[in-house]
């Protein structure tokens, strides 16, 4: 196992920088999911620490040492890609195996190693089939039996589950999972997924436009989300988000439509009369029996069914807002429905930078959990 520390790390390719001096200290042990839309960094900066791409600038030490000029089979890495990689004249075994016969190792302690690894995975019974006669999510096994077998200090994961369908890859996060816990190894896993980092990750690392936007873990990055573009891109359906200003008291802020929520007066402190953003997530918001303080009026379009509620969408002023409730009544389109907000679910962000405002008298966020 082994701590990974990134300082500064940058890459261009030409004129065109994609990763902005990142800075990220991964701990010996920790699973951490890299999340982030397509082209955003995530996958460039994993190829970075695996010495697949190389560094335009910074350094990456792994276990206290300096990799940036180290070739990517001395990183004591092993990457499971996203189309498996396997070979496909091989069988189960001999695909395990690979890494183990080119140093070496001899027949029998091989052998040994890999019907261990099967175990692990369960491909015990698979072990003379090919890539061909396997399942999605059994190739993806043998994928990661593969970088097992080396006993590696990291293991870095890109987009491992993206080809896979939905139940299986459901199946295939809590493998993953219980593998970490049963070998402790320092775990990088790259996703656009955020139900599968929010699953997997002991810590978040939300990457938007080659930079780190926050790290955190899942609940921090969840209840306290550091910018507008976090708290848009986590959550589904994602938060409401909507422009208003801090009003003259210092008690409220208003919203384009004229309509007013009451916020805690720390947090306005210096912003009086300033646009700002206003977030609301679905699941914080209830339908309410009339407007009132810290109600709003939205107007109704339609319905999702979930199952387990309902996904209400509607209209404040010219922005969409959604709340998910349990309500099993849905109102009649276009009719104007009640939405309670309690102060302390409500998030503020700076309308310039998208920046989460804070209680300047303590320097705390102010978030509900």
């Amino acid at each position: 196992m082994a701590d990974i520390d990134i300082r500064q790390v940058r890459k261009s390719y030409g004129p065109l920088e994609v990763v902005h001096g990142v800075d990220l200290a991964i701990r010996d042990g920790e699973f951490i999911v890299i999340l982030g839309p397509s082209g955003c960094g995530k996958s460039t900066l994993l190829r970075m620490i695996a010495g697949l791409e190389n560094i335009s600038a910074g350094t990456i030490t792994i276990d206290g040492a300096v990799v940036n000029d180290v070739e990517p089979r001395k990183r004591g890495c092993a990457m499971v890609f996203q189309n498996y990689a396997l070979y496909p004249h091989m069988t189960v075994a001999g695909n395990i195996g690979y890494a183990l016969k080119v140093e070496g190792v001899t027949k029998a302690d091989r052998d040994a190693r890999i019907r261990q690894v099967a175990g692990l995975i369960g491909l015990q019974d698979f072990l003379e089939r090919k890539p061909g006669q396997l399942s999605g999510g059994q190739r993806q096994r043998v994928a990661m039996g593969r970088a097992m077998i080396r006993e590696p200090k990291v293991f870095l994961f890109d987009e491992p589950l993206s080809n896979l369908d939905a139940k299986l890859r459901v199946a295939m996060r809590l493998e993953i999972r219980r593998l970490h816990q049963r070998l402790k190894a320092t775990s990088v896993f790259v996703t656009h997924d955020q139900i599968e980092a929010m699953t997997l990750a002991d810590r978040l690392v939300v990457m938007n436009a080659g930079r780190i936007d926050q790290v955190g873990t899942p609940t921090e990055v969840y209840h306290t989300p550091a910018s507008s573009y976090v708290a848009g891109f986590i959550g589904s359906p994602p938060m409401n988000l909507m422009g208003a200003k801090v009003t003259e008291d210092g008690q409220s802020v208003a919203l384009a439509d004229g309509q007013r929520l009451a916020i805690d007066p720390a947090l306005a402190v210096g912003r009086i009369g300033q646009p700002i953003q206003v977030g609301i997530r679905p699941e914080q918001a209830t339908l309410a029996q009339q407007v009132g303080d810290s109600v709003l009026s939205v107007r109704f379009d339609f319905h999702e069914e979930l199952g387990m509620g309902r996904l209400f969408h509607g209209r404040l002023g010219e922005e969409g807002f959604i709340v998910h409730s349990g309500d099993k009544s849905p109102p009649a389109f276009g009719e104007d429905i009640a939405i309670h907000v309690q102060p302390d679910h409500i998030h503020l962000f700076d309308a310039e930078t998208g920046r989460r405002i804070i209680d300047r008298t303590s320097g705390m966020a102010i978030a509900a959990e």
